[in-house]
C-alpha cells in the first residue's frame, strides 16, 4: 500500500513552482493484495490513479482509499497519480527511494501539466520546483495548516483558462520578489515576513473574482491573525498558516459556508506502509 499526502500549491506568488504537503491522505494499492481495505474503491480505466499506474508500467487493477477532497484545490489528482505510479514500481518490487520519487514526479508532471502538486505529494514538506528540479525547503516552522474547504468545486483546467497569456513586467517582478522572500522566510523561520511574502499579482485575484466565498474566508483568516494565507491551488479551498495553539480559534472565525480541516505539514511524502 502506498500512502500519499494532499497538497496545497502556489502558496500565493509561487505559481506552478511552490507547494507543501499536508496530513490528509490517499492510499493506493494493488487489487487482491493482502492490505486492500474493505472501504477501498477499485479504480476504473479513466481514474487518474489507474492512468498513472498503466503509464508507469503497471498491469492489472488498483484500488484507492481517499480522504482528500476532490476538485477543491488540495491536490487530489496529483496525489493519486503519484500513488498509482509508485504502486506500479512496487508491483515490480522496486524500492521507493528518492530516485523512484523523482521518477514519479516526472511522470506525474507529464500527466498533470505542472509539477507543484505532484512534487509536494511525492517529497513531502515544503518544495520548490522548476525545470524538472525539486528541492525541499528546510524550515524550523511547524505550523497548523488550516484549510477552509467549501462545498462547491473548481475545475483546474477551467480556472487556468481564465488567466492571461502575458503579464506586466512590474507584476512579474512583484511575484519574483515575493516568492524569493517566501522561500527565505520558510528557511529562516521568519513568521513576520510570511504575510507579505504570500502576496500575489498573477492569479489569485482573478480566481477569487469567481469565488467570493473563498475571498471572504481568506480575508477572515488574515483578520483573525493567521500568519499568512492563500488560495490553495486553483481553489476554492483557502489555506492559512498559524500557531498550532491558535488553530481552533482561527477555525471558528472562518465562514460557515465551508468546513475546516486543521492539518499539519506532512514531512514524509509518499511512502509504502
Amino acid at each position: 500500500m502506498i500512502r500519499v499526502p494532499a497538497t496545497s500549491a502556489n502558496l500565493g506568488p509561487g505559481f506552478d513552482a511552490l507547494g507543501l504537503a499536508v496530513t490528509c491522505y490517499a492510499d493506493v494499492g494493488l487489487v487482491g493484495s493482502a492490505d486492500q481495505p474493505d472501504d477501498a474503491e477499485v479504480c476504473g480505466a479513466r481514474h487518474p490513479a489507474h492512468i498513472a499506474f498503466i503509464r508507469a508500467g503497471g498491469a492489472g487493477d488498483i484500488w484507492v482509499r481517499n480522504s482528500i477532497p476532490m476538485g477543491r484545490g488540495m491536490g487530489f489528482s496529483g496525489a493519486v497519480r503519484v500513488g498509482g505510479i509508485l504502486a506500479a514500481f512496487s508491483q515490480r518490487s522496486e524500492e521507493i527511494d528518492r530516485h523512484a520519487l523523482m521518477q514519479a514526479v516526472e511522470i506525474g508532471t507529464e500527466l498533470e501539466g505542472h509539477a507543484d502538486n505532484v512534487a509536494a505529494s511525492a517529497m513531502g514538506g515544503i518544495i520548490a520546483t522548476s525545470g524538472g528540479v525539486v528541492v525541499r525547503v528546510p524550515s524550523p516552522l511547524r505550523p497548523a495548516v488550516v484549510m477552509w474547504v467549501p462545498s462547491f468545486t473548481t475545475s483546474t483546467n477551467e480556472s487556468r483558462s481564465t488567466l492571461p497569456a502575458s503579464v506586466s513586467f512590474a507584476d512579474a517582478v512583484f511575484n519574483v520578489g515575493r516568492t524569493a522572500v517566501l522561500v527565505a522566510a520558510f528557511a529562516a523561520g521568519d513568521i513576520s515576513a510570511l504575510r507579505t511574502a504570500t502576496e500575489d499579482r498573477l492569479h489569485q485575484d482573478r480566481r477569487l473574482e469567481n469565488a467570493p466565498a473563498s475571498r471572504a474566508a481568506l480575508t477572515a483568516g488574515l483578520a483573525a491573525n493567521a500568519w499568512c494565507g492563500w488560495l490553495s491551488g486553483s481553489g476554492p479551498t483557502v489555506a492559512l498558516l498559524c500557531d498550532a495553539a491558535e488553530a481552533e480559534g482561527l477555525s471558528q472565525r472562518l465562514p460557515a459556508e465551508g468546513h475546516v480541516k486543521v492539518l499539519e505539514l506532512d514531512t514524509h511524502g509518499a511512502h509504502r506502509i
